[in-house]
Formats: structure tokens, sequence, C-alpha cells
């Protein structure tokens, strides 16, 4: 306690020289934290607008459907009988916020006029609805009902159309014999980043018919959880419940595994490493700099301690809890510019690919603040460390003499 009394004296009657070096580890707690704030909140934004209005958090398939997304195979369909084991292992999952059932495949669309490709999902809109909340604000008008269909703003814009517009869809089954139906528009879309952004929707009831399947088939199971970090969890006890399916084998993918934006997290993880490498260089540096810098000038100081008996313990702890001291100072001024930062600055509206006016909440992640303060407080002790025992092991007559 004594050492540590020394040291903040010591701080205090350097204060020009304390005042500069907590700057400098200040500005780079400051870079770190920001960092870590807005690259965070954009990747949790970005998570939650995929996984709340397209993917869920998990699907279920049969095995070889994910690879052969981009045809959307109709050969590879969930039989009810697998639907309903499925349902009742889903039911008995407390993790389990809801799930929605799909039936994905690919048609024409035509205004009468024109006509383009189209990806669509069949879909019970009550389902789909509690499964993606997000949905609704992608989403202008209402999901479709029996009769309806929901169409992207890529079509839309293609083909002229807007909500109350009659098209006119063209479908072949896994038979090849193709069907065609009228639907009326309920609504349009937007476009967000990651398959499924830029598909329709029509009453699960109207895929069935329009791709002649008798029987209630899906081939995609979207589920929900109630907590989002039950993620690896769950997964593992549903690869488990799938192996007791023999026949159709199945799979599950979490939504990291299904959609491009999981290459986009890695280089932000990435990313806020090689932040932090740099943080840690400032704060070694500049501590280390100044710890031996205070050696060689209080080189008498020392000598006369040593003189008097002090023991090299005392010493090195007087060194490292000054070296604490400018780290913890460093610390906390950095953080408390950084929240007053994040508060003046409050909301941005920002576009990302196709998407526009996107607004990024920023919010300050005290986990990873407190890391950063962990790892500034070691990198700190340790750049004292050699500064510290250098004084310890000073010669008292040479100290004096010098």
């Amino acid at each position: 306690m004594e050492s540590f009394k020394i040291a903040f004296r010591n701080l205090i009657r350097m204060g020009r020289r304390t005042f500069l070096t907590g700057s400098l580890i200040a500005i780079g707690v400051v870079f770190v934290v920001l960092y870590i704030t807005y690259a965070e909140s954009f990747k949790n934004s970005m998570i939650a607008q995929i996984t709340d209005s397209v993917m869920g958090e998990l699907q279920i398939h049969k095995k070889g459907y994910v690879s052969s997304l981009d045809s959307l195979p109709l050969d590879k369909n969930l039989p009810p009988k697998t639907v309903k084991k499925i349902e009742e292992k889903l039911n008995s999952m407390p993790e389990i916020y809801s799930y929605s059932k799909r039936l994905k495949f690919g048609g024409m669309i035509s205004n009468y006029t024109d006509s383009t490709n189209i990806r669509l999902n069949g879909i019970d809109p009550e389902m789909e609805a509690k499964t993606l909340p997000l949905l609704k604000e992608r989403l202008n008008g209402h999901l479709p009902k029996e009769g309806e269909i929901v169409i992207p703003e890529l079509i839309a814009k293609g083909l002229k159309l807007k909500k109350g517009d009659v098209v006119v869809l063209v479908a072949t089954n896994k038979n090849g014999s193709m069907n065609a139906k009228t639907f009326k528009i309920s609504g349009v879309v937007g476009i967000i980043s990651g398959p499924g952004g830029r598909d329709g929707y029509i009453n699960i009831k109207d895929a069935r018919k329009l791709l002649r399947i008798k029987k209630p088939e899906i081939n995609e199971m979207v589920i929900k959880l109630k907590n989002p970090e039950l993620l690896e969890k769950v997964n593992k006890e549903l690869i488990g419940f799938t192996k007791t399916i023999q026949k159709p084998k199945l799979e599950v993918h979490a939504w990291i595994k299904l959609s491009p934006f999981a290459n986009i997290i890695k280089m932000l993880d990435i990313m806020t490493f090689s932040i932090e490498i740099i943080l840690i260089s400032i704060v070694l540096v500049s501590i280390l700099n100044v710890m031996i810098m205070s050696v060689f000038e209080r080189i008498k100081q020392i000598g006369t301690m040593k003189a008097m008996g002090t023991s090299k313990s005392f010493i090195v702890s007087m060194f490292v809890n000054e070296g604490l001291l400018l780290g913890i100072f460093g610390f906390i001024i950095g953080v408390v510019a950084s929240v007053a930062f994040v508060y003046l600055i409050g909301d941005i509206h920002y576009n990302f690919g196709r998407q526009s006016n996107l607004l990024l909440v920023p919010h300050i992640y005290y986990k990873s603040v407190l890391s950063v303060g962990a790892m500034v407080v070691i990198i700190a002790i340790i750049a004292s460390l050699y500064p510290a025992f250098k004084a310890a092991s000073l010669k008292p007559i040479e100290a004096l003499r010098s």
C-alpha cells in the first residue's frame, strides 16, 4: 500500500509527462472502443435483418437441398410424416420461439406484356410473421392470403407493377408439367443482402395447387430462437435429432452457414483483433518509454532508498504501480471520451449494397470495454516490469555517485 502511495505521488509530481502519456493511451482506447462499438452495432444490426426478416436462426432441409439450392429442387421435399416429427421435436424444445414451414420453388411471373424469372416462398402468413418479425418492416402491404402474391422490389420496378395489380405465375412441378395461376399483388418486399433477399411470397396452399402437390409437403423449416445466444446449443441438439431419422436424411444449417454476410463478420473480427494489437503496441511503448526515463531520472533517489535498506520488491512494486496507474488513468479518460462521442453523434443513417437509409443505433458493449480495460492494465504491468527490475538491480554506491 505504501508503494502505491509513493507511485501516485511520483505521477502527480511528473504531471506533464503523466498527462501526455495518459492522453496517448486514452487516444488508443478511444480508437478501439469506438471501432468495437460501431463494428459490433453494424454486425448485430445486419444479423438481425438477416435472421429476423429472411432466414431465421436455423433451418432444416432434406440432405442435399442446400447444395442444390440454386435450382430450387422439388425432388427434395420433406414428406408429411417427417414434417410432423420435426414439429413435435421443435414444440418440445423450450428454446424455440417459433418456426415456419416453407415450400420454395422457381417460376415465371408475367404482367401480360413482359415476363421474368422469380423465386418464390410458399408460406403460412401467420407462422412466417411470427418467425420473421422484421419482415413486415421490409413489406409495403401485407403477407399473402390465398390468391395473393408479394413480389420483390426489383421485379416490381422491372415490370412496372404495384400493389393491387394482377399477374400470372407459371411454374413447373417435379414431374415436368407446367401450370399457371393468376394472383393479385398484396405487397412489395424491399431488398436485403443475402439469399432470400429478392424472393417473393405466396400462400403455401396456392403453392401446392400451382405445383400440383396433393400432400402437405415442404422443403424448408425456418426456426427462430427465444435467445440467439442459444444457437450453438440448439444446433447441436437438432443435429442429434436428425440422426435419429434414417429416411429421408436431414440437415440442420445455422444462418451463418447460409448467408454470405458471414464472410463480412469474419473480416470485422480480424480487423477488431488488428486494432487491439495496435492498442497493445501503443500502451506498451508509451509506458515502457516513460518508466525507463523515470528510472534514469531517479537513479539517486533509488540509490538513497536502497542505502536506507529498502527492499528490491518494494522498488519493483513502486514502479509497477506507476505503470498500472498510468494504464488505468488512460483507460478511464478513453472510455469517458468514447461514451461522450457515441451519445453526441447519436444514430447514423447509412447505405449498404442495394439497401439505402439503414439505421445504425450504436451501443457501448460493456463486456468489450471491460476486456479492453483488462488488456490495458495487463500490458501496463508487463511494460513496467523491465524498468522496475532495472531500478531494483541498481547498486546503491553506483547510483549515488551518478
